[in-house]
């Protein structure tokens, strides 16, 4: 077996696969089309460029997102090292500022004497020779696309996400604003800009009336659930937004101690403050639309917009059709698929996903077969869905406690405590997760 591996995407899966392969001491080939070749969402150069938004998700002890994240901390998650140590205030969230996090990934990755980066498109995969990583992420090029395709046997299934805008904190008239984290978590870390009655009516008005941008014929829209534009959510009804990106459950003034009829979140964008995402705010309207509509926020009637909202198209494989438990192609094992292409959703979860198939490759490249993690973790359950899950419906998914196994009936009948049975499982994931991460360790020490 060759000690040498190919990661095609310098995204986060690519680049946390690399450094799990180089940390025990295999040599990398990796691979990034950008500057070569551009994508509609990317601005920089810079590896693991985040697009969507700066949020890692919760950090709150018993969620499912921090469970997910609090076993990839023991199993030596480098991104995550970077993401806590480039973190901005987001209350219970951990978000990052996003020019900094990639500039870190981006140094560290190029000064790992082991890890060799090649700038070029890679429009051939060679599914006999040696080991490759798929990591090209939702904007994979056309052209790998079709070598994916070929190499897959099947048509990928895609999806379009979408972008929220981001608004200079210069513009924001804070007069009009209070600082407050949702339920008092944090340390007051949101912009909320609080809306009455009267003035949702007529935001609510604006937006449903707004152009969009129009669909070009080849295009299906068929949005991703967890991350629909603002205007689909609008249209399922007049106060649907006020259960999702405007939701004012748990966001009191300080000023008048009221709840707002909606309000809209604010999210610092990097460690100067200088700037703020709007927070579920994505959409697929028409730029000078959106400054229209957006602008009858109150506090951002003067809004400066430093990036506007956008679609872009995410590509996945059917992954229960195509990949086993490894993250390998089940028809060519030597090809491994990370990150949002094998059928994850979200930034921690694609790191997750990088994380196990930089593993998985290594004990490859040592003729050992990778041991998938256990059923009961987070990292386990992530993988038992997309290579379980229905292949006919099949979407992208976050990290929830519905992906784990659920507890016993007895458990269950004596704990009805919704908290309490979640800590419980993430209790029995942590030490399931320990008990893997202890073989790996000690296969790895005596082998």
């Amino acid at each position: 077996m060759t000690a040498h591996v190919r990661v095609i995407g310098a995204g986060l899966a690519g680049t946390e696969a690399a450094w799990q392969l180089a940390r025990r001491g295999i040599a990398v080939e990796l691979c990034e089309m950008r500057p070569v070749r551009k994508t509609p969402a990317h601005q920089t150069e810079n590896f693991a460029e985040l697009v969507c938004s700066n949020s890692l998700k919760s950090e709150s002890e018993n969620t499912a997102p921090w469970l997910l994240k609090q076993e990839m901390r023991r199993a030596g998650s480098k991104l995550l090292a970077i993401a806590h140590a480039t973190a901005v205030p987001a209350g219970h969230a951990l978000a990052v500022d996003r020019d900094a996090f990639a500039a870190q990934v981006t140094e560290g990755v190029s000064r790992e004497p082991l890890i060799t980066v090649r700038r070029e498109e890679v429009t051939y995969i060679d599914e006999t020779e040696g080991l490759t990583i798929v990591a090209t992420g939702p904007l994979t090029s056309d052209a790998l696309s079709q070598e994916i395709a070929r190499l897959s046997g099947s048509q990928h299934l895609y999806f379009y996400d979408s972008i929220s805008p981001i608004v200079e904190a210069e513009s924001i008239d804070m007069s009009r604003v209070y600082l407050a984290a949702r339920y008092g978590k944090g340390t007051a870390d949101y912009i909320n800009c609080p809306l009455t009655r009267e003035e949702y009516d007529r935001f609510y008005d604006a937006l449903l009336a707004a152009q969009a941008v129009e669909e070009k014929d080849w295009e299906r829209l068929n949005y991703f659930e967890a991350c629909l534009p603002i205007e689909e959510i609008a249209r399922r009804g007049r106060d649907t937004l006020r259960f999702g990106p405007m939701k004012p459950v748990g966001l009191r003034d300080p000023r008048t101690g009221q709840q707002a009829y909606a309000v809209v979140q604010l999210r610092q964008e990097n460690l100067r403050a200088d700037s703020y995402n709007l927070v579920g705010f994505q959409n697929h309207l028409k730029y000078g639309e959106q400054a229209r509509v957006l602008r009858l926020i109150p506090g951002l009637e003067n809004a400066k917009f430093l990036r506007y909202g956008q679609i872009h198209r995410n590509t996945y494989i059917n992954a229960p059709t195509l990949l086993s438990e490894t993250l390998a192609l089940r028809a060519h094992p030597r090809v491994l698929c990370a990150g949002q292409i094998c059928g994850v959703e979200g930034y921690t979860e694609s790191i997750a996903a990088g994380l196990l198939a930089g593993m998985n490759a290594a004990a490859l490249v040592a003729d050992e077969d990778p041991a998938p993690p256990p059923r009961e973790s987070a990292l386990g359950s992530l993988v038992h869905y997309i290579t379980h899950a229905a292949a006919k419906n099949f979407q992208p998914a976050n990290i929830t406690f519905d992906l784990l196994p659920p507890l016993d009936d007895d458990t269950r009948r004596k704990v009805r405590d919704k908290r309490e049975r979640h800590r419980i499982q993430c209790e029995r994931a942590l030490a399931a997760c320990d008990a893997w991460l202890a073989r790996a360790v000690a296969h790895a020490v005596t082998r």
